[in-house]
């Protein structure tokens, strides 16, 4: 791989997709290596002198799809479920598959189908609901963490943090997001969501990610916010989760945690030699 301080005499490909406005910049490393520094995510993922993005995606190859995903800080995140189903979806629609294995750095290998309505659904694995799996910084309750509100502990791949509470309306997020992020219990950090029961398994959710901060939707977050609400037993395995983007279907089935919804390629472009050469 091209060492940072080589000169770049080509720019580099990259595809953007979202999913609920969750939004990635996808690089496809197969056939063009690429060598990411921090100081590089955080340029591409500035909204006005890069190209914008809640996380970067590097697609490699090995005996399945592989990802690895970064977040907006230049921080690595070891799950992202929107991100993975629309890269699922690009990979199904190029291939003329209608499913798919994916090797996510950090997580291990997750399964996505493609349904006849064009929906694309991945199972995002099991949940990790011990401490030391999620992971927290000492031995507690997980179903009623030691923090003001009570908030549930649980492990996707990434830290989730979720609060149930009467309005997500009145939750100053901007506020308490970094405050839970970086909370001594959460050695390494956490994403963080309040969650509004609306109905018999229909949640309304707003999310904070770590290492990115307020973003539109989040494929784990609405996993683990399932996972979090089937366990304290405000609703069944199955849910509907609404998010500031659009809506998620999560089911917490035996082999995992399954999630379906919508996704965008939206555009291809070309980062320039002169923006590569910098940084």
């Amino acid at each position: 791989m091209r060492a940072m301080h080589e000169p770049v005499t080509s720019g580099w490909p990259f595809m953007k997709m979202h999913g609920l406005g969750n939004d990635f910049v996808v690089v496809d490393a197969r056939t063009r290596p690429v060598t990411l520094s921090e100081n590089l995510v955080q340029a591409l993922a500035d909204r006005h002198r890069g190209v914008g993005f809640d996380q970067l995606a590097v697609i490699t190859e090995g005996d399945d799809l592989t990802i690895t995903f970064y977040n907006a800080d230049g921080s690595h995140s070891s799950a992202c479920g929107n991100a993975t189903r629309c890269i699922a979806a690009r990979e199904m629609g190029l291939n003329g598959a209608d499913a798919l294995s994916i090797a996510i750095t950090g997580r291990g290998t997750l399964q996505a189908v493609r349904s006849a309505d064009g929906v694309t659904a991945v199972n995002m694995g099991h949940p990790l609901l011990d401490w030391q799996g999620i992971p927290l910084a000492r031995d507690v309750d997980t179903l009623a963490l030691p923090i003001d509100g009570t908030p549930v502990g649980t492990g996707m791949g990434n830290p989730h943090c979720t609060f149930f509470v009467e309005d997500v309306a009145s939750i100053d997020l901007a506020a308490r997001g970094p405050e839970i992020e970086h909370h001594p219990l959460f050695p390494e950090r956490t994403n963080v969501q309040f969650a509004q029961l609306l109905g018999p398994d229909h949640i309304r959710m707003r999310v904070w990610e770590r290492g990115t901060g307020i973003t539109l939707a989040s494929g784990s977050s609405s996993c683990a916010v399932a996972v979090a609400a089937a366990r304290k037993g405000l609703t069944g395995r199955t849910v509907r989760i609404d998010l500031d983007g659009g809506t998620l279907d999560i089911d917490w089935r035996e082999d995992g945690v399954w999630m379906s919804g919508p996704t965008a390629h939206v555009f291809d472009g070309v980062l320039t030699p002169s923006f590569l050469q910098s940084l």
